[in-house]
């Protein structure tokens, strides 16, 4: 990552807009920004975009859409903000988070009424994890590749040109101006291309090893289940020019990492009255009070390992989920008609498992602060081993609401933004901020932020 003199530059082509990144957030910043009226190229790493977005579960939180206006929620920016604030205990950007609230909705029915990508509200996702309303909005296909196969789509009818295999290398800047960019190919060769103004949607850091240990050492040594080619280049090269960084021990861990098929199981199976335990078969947690850190509490247990228990109400519940069905495939679901010999397949104490299964306290709240309203778990039962995960960094360069990315005094740079991974997210610090779609919000609703703010400025 470089920084290279203005002066240097003999571009052969202007693009008023440059994308950097074919992730969820790139690509709705260059729908925008070709809405806005701008001339826009995406450059991404990868020959087939995929990124983070495409291992996720394509699910985005999302406030005063249509779809709830439609089924009866009563949800806005302000109410989104608030629950922001609460989960990250006062320390994601207020601003940003309102931003992130108002936009997300606002980008959710865009891309469907502009653009045909189609994400509905799921009546099966209700409020957990700090939600504090029925938010979370999926695409038909039920998945990250599902959405940005649709994104993708709309770009190509938008005719928008993505150049793929192209490696961002380095930045033609003036002062704190940028002028254009150089990326290199396969083959060794580079291209370089002047702009009007550019977008960092190059993802996070989760899998550049030495920015996890400088920012997040406790997750240095945990399993990274995100994409490699998250290597922070984005946050490096703005750092480079002299951007301040937010909240970069901020991270979305995984405590649902099926093992050994290395499949992300869907939250539902807890949501709707599923357990954890070790095993001995002992619950050690609120399953529903911290998403992201539970990945931290699984990591604890012995073995570093845990188990998702549950029934046939929520197996027969979830059974068409993308992920459950490639973990049957492969025999990563354990099922029994009596809880010991669930056990002794799965590997738990059984004597443990029933005496946990026994003790749960329906209608009323447990030692953890869990309450279940769901029925008491019956036969036949199911187990599904798991074990705890880095996902995707939080944190990133500091940007101000319309995206444009701040240096170390907080003024913004004339034409440089950043979203997606490569800013700051609202998860605040440490894991435990991180609310179940805001990675995905913030991607779509800060790439609506930056695209019309850089068709604005070139």
């Amino acid at each position: 990552m470089t920084l290279l003199a203005a002066a240097q530059a003999d571009f052969p082509l202007h693009m008023p807009v440059i994308v950097a990144g074919g992730g969820a957030c790139g690509l709705v910043a260059a729908l925008a920004a070709h809405d806005a009226g701008a001339e826009v190229v995406v450059i991404e790493r990868d020959p087939v975009p995929r990124g983070s977005t495409s291992m996720s579960l394509g699910a985005v939180c999302a406030s005063g859409t249509a779809d709830q206006r439609r089924l009866g929620v009563d949800d806005d920016a302000e109410r989104f903000a608030a629950d922001v604030m609460e989960k990250t205990r006062g320390t994601a950007d207020l601003a940003l988070a309102r931003t992130v609230g108002q936009l997300s909705g606002e980008a959710v029915d865009w891309l469907r009424e502009a653009h045909g990508v189609e994400l509905s509200l799921d009546p099966n996702w209700p409020p957990a994890f700090g939600h504090s309303r029925m938010r979370m909005h999926v695409s038909p296909g039920r998945s990250g590749t599902d959405l940005m196969d649709r994104l993708l789509a709309a770009c190509d009818r938008a005719g928008i040109p993505i150049v793929t295999s192209a490696t961002l290398e380095s930045l033609f800047v003036e002062g704190k101006r940028v002028t254009g960019v150089r990326y290199a190919r396969p083959d060794g060769s580079r291209e370089d291309i002047g702009c009007g103004a550019l977008i960092l949607a190059t993802c996070g850091f989760g899998g550049n090893h030495a920015m996890i240990a400088k920012h997040i050492p406790a997750m240095r040594e945990a399993r990274y289940f995100g994409w490699e080619g998250n290597q922070g280049d984005g946050i490096l090269l703005g750092e480079a020019m002299g951007a301040a960084l937010a909240d970069m021990d901020a991270y979305q861990g995984l405590g649902l990492l099926a093992e050994p098929a290395g499949i992300d199981l869907n939250p539902r199976f807890l949501i709707e009255g599923g357990v954890q335990v070790n095993r001995l078969g002992q619950r050690f947690s609120n399953e529903l009070d911290d998403v992201s850190g539970q990945g931290a509490r699984v990591i604890a247990q012995p073995g570093s390992m845990a188990w998702v228990i549950y029934d046939e109400r929520i197996h027969r519940s979830c059974f068409d989920l993308p992920q459950y069905v490639a973990l049957r495939e492969v025999g990563g679901v354990q099922s029994a008609d009596t809880l010991d010999a669930l056990a002794s397949r799965a590997g738990i104490d059984p004597a443990g498992l029933a005496e946990t299964l026994a003790a749960i306290p329906h209608g009323e709240a447990d030692a953890w602060g869990r309450r279940f309203d769901t029925p008491p778990l019956a036969p036949p039962f199911h187990a599904v081993r798991v074990s705890g995960a880095l996902f995707h960094t939080q944190g990133g360069l500091a940007i101000d609401t319309g995206g444009r990315v701040l240096d170390e005094e907080g003024n913004p740079f004339p034409n440089l933004l950043a979203g997606g991974g490569a800013a700051r997210g609202i998860s605040g610090r440490g894991p435990s901020g991180y609310l179940p779609g805001a990675g995905l919000s913030s991607a779509i609703a800060l790439g609506l932020a930056c695209g019309r703010t850089a068709a604005t400025l070139a």
